[in-house]
């Protein structure tokens, strides 16, 4: 999901006297800008998510009270786009972007690798302590002192939690 800057209005839209346009994009945006932004569309464009499918003059209606975007263009017209979509060539061939190309989720799913999805739920160990309740893997990883604590709790317990994404 690639970084959002400030998309300042064009200038051709500045001299007919627009002061304010909604943005709508399948990035992130990490500080502030200005105006109204919707962000995270999801699946991306690069996928072939429905930005991918927009063309220059396509209505598109923003309902914020029921967080709903609405391209206004018909099924049979969107289905010959998706027909004709091809994604671009990747821009990473190897090393961390092509990791990432190929294995971070889209923003619906939690944005995070997909090898990283938990298959199991939290195991519950026994304590050692009679009487206690018993403690779970996190939190002796929370109780750990030295590294070394941190890393044993770990190595026998690889997936600590399923992301789970709620809409």
């Amino acid at each position: 999901m690639p970084e959002w800057g400030a998309a300042p209005i064009p200038a051709r839209l500045l001299k007919a006297g627009v002061k304010d346009m909604v943005r709508i994009s399948d990035a992130r945006m990490s500080g502030t800008s200005y105006g109204t932004v919707v962000l995270h569309v999801s699946p991306e464009a690069a996928v072939g998510g429905p930005l991918a499918l927009v063309q220059d003059g396509d209505e598109i209606e923003l309902d914020v009270v029921n967080r709903r975007l609405t391209l206004r263009v018909s099924e049979e017209q969107l289905a010959r786009r998706r027909a004709a979509w091809t994604p671009r060539p990747p821009h990473y061939e190897r090393g961390y972007g092509r990791l990432f190309l190929d294995h971070v989720l889209q923003a619906h799913e939690g944005v995070d690798f997909d090898f990283l999805r938990g298959k199991t739920p939290v195991r519950f160990e026994p304590s050692s302590s009679a009487g206690a309740p018993p403690q779970t893997a996190a939190s002796r990883f929370n109780s750990a002192t030295t590294v070394e604590e941190a890393d044993d709790v770990m190595s026998g317990c690889p997936r600590l939690i399923e992301l789970t994404t709620v809409r």
